[in-house]
């Protein structure tokens, strides 16, 4: 069985759902997108291996490779999709539809769409007779938007040594070398409830919590200060307040208090050196309040990824693309792919605009030079 035509393969990848979320009325499996890949990679010849996340039943990672021996290229994305909010789609997020030049649909740019792109390519070039010379793996994760479990694993993979990688996230086909991590952690406030019309028998969180977020607006700043890289648009690590809640009534002392921040490390700010950071700030409070503050991570951490803008992987995909390589400020599964050993770098069809929005869509002006320019960065790594 041969593989559809590209709008078809398209049109399919959209209709299957695999919406990933730590919400496990939302969350889904990625099984059917991953069955219609294995179809279309067998079809061209290629051994493909499924492996179940260990610590995530019903969620696969898909490896499909043709040739012999190490090295090569792989193209990687993810098969997952973030939720949706139904009430601002105008679209069907699970039906492919063109309307003003443009291709809507749910993964259409993040990122499931990336597979069209390349099993098209390597079909188009078999059909050119263009001899393989190098081999060529195909990657397929699960779980990229939450917890980039599907990553992790492979990235333990006792046998794959792939030369390159090209990571397919909606980048507009610019290249990115390098990128910033991502760490979102909840800090807990526990007091002691209590009435209000009597402050002192109680220990009030959303005070402490007052002093807390204080601590880290310093924090903030200090981050601001002290790292620095000018590779990128935003060139220090951020933090952001982002949620918070606490208390249950007005004429109670609240007894719990939380709040959710994110963090975005530059390259060469470890994790474990941020996380110190972040328990610094909080110490002061620890020890006026004992043990009244917890940091909790929301997901395991991710780090930065950092590349080399001299690499042989790099230069080649600005020539192809025209573009210099850049530095961007969120992050993927690159640091994962990259312990693999291979020179990696983030390029793909779409608009980071459009990713996690409402309508999310591919302009379809950019489909033709989209496909060949992966044509182009495939026959150049791995055929003759």
């Amino acid at each position: 069985m041969s593989s559809p035509s590209f709008l078809a393969m398209y049109q399919q990848l959209i209709a299957n759902p695999s919406v990933s979320a730590l919400d496990e009325s939302l969350n889904m499996s990625n099984r059917p997108v991953i069955d219609l890949l294995a179809s279309w990679c067998e079809s061209l010849g290629f051994t493909v291996e499924i492996t179940e996340l260990e610590n995530a039943p019903g969620k696969f990672n898909l490896l499909a490779k043709r040739g012999q021996g190490h090295g090569g290229l792989m193209l990687a994305g993810h098969t997952d999709t973030v939720p949706f909010d139904d009430s601002r789609w105008n679209f069907n997020p699970f039906k492919l539809e063109q309307h003003d030049n443009r291709l809507y649909g749910l993964g259409s740019i993040d990122m499931k769409g990336f597979f069209a792109f390349i099993i098209d390519a390597i079909k188009t070039l078999d059909e050119q007779g263009a001899v393989q010379s190098e081999p060529l793996l195909i990657l397929a994760t699960a779980d990229e938007e939450t917890t980039m479990a599907g990553a992790q694993q492979i990235a333990m993979h006792p046998d794959l040594k792939p030369a390159r990688c090209i990571i397919g996230e909606p980048t507009d086909m610019t290249p990115v070398y390098t990128h910033k991590g991502h760490m979102s952690s909840a800090i807990r406030v526990t007091g002691r409830s209590g009435h209000s019309s009597d402050p002192a028998r109680g220990l009030n969180a959303i005070e402490i919590m007052h002093k807390v977020i204080a601590q880290l607006l310093h924090l903030k700043e200090e981050l601001k200060n002290k790292y620095s890289l000018s590779d990128f648009a935003i060139p220090y690590p951020t933090l952001n307040l982002g949620h918070i809640h606490g208390g249950d009534n007005a004429n109670r002392i609240c007894g719990c208090c939380e709040l959710h921040i994110d963090l975005r490390p530059l390259p060469g700010l470890s994790i474990k050196e941020l996380q110190a950071l972040l328990l610094e700030a909080v110490a002061p409070l620890n020890a006026q309040y004992p043990n009244s503050v917890s940091v909790i991570d929301l997901h395991d951490p991710i780090p930065a990824f950092s590349g080399k803008t001299d690499s042989a992987l790099v230069k080649l995909a600005e020539q192809v693309s025209k573009t210099k390589a850049v530095a961007v400020n969120y992050c993927t599964e690159a640091p994962f792919i990259q312990q693999l050993g291979c020179e990696t770098i983030v390029m793909g069809p779409g608009s980071i605009e459009q990713a996690h929005q409402p309508d999310e869509y591919l302009a379809m002006e950019k489909i033709a030079p989209t496909q060949q320019q992966v044509r182009q960065l495939i026959n150049e790594l791995c055929f003759s």
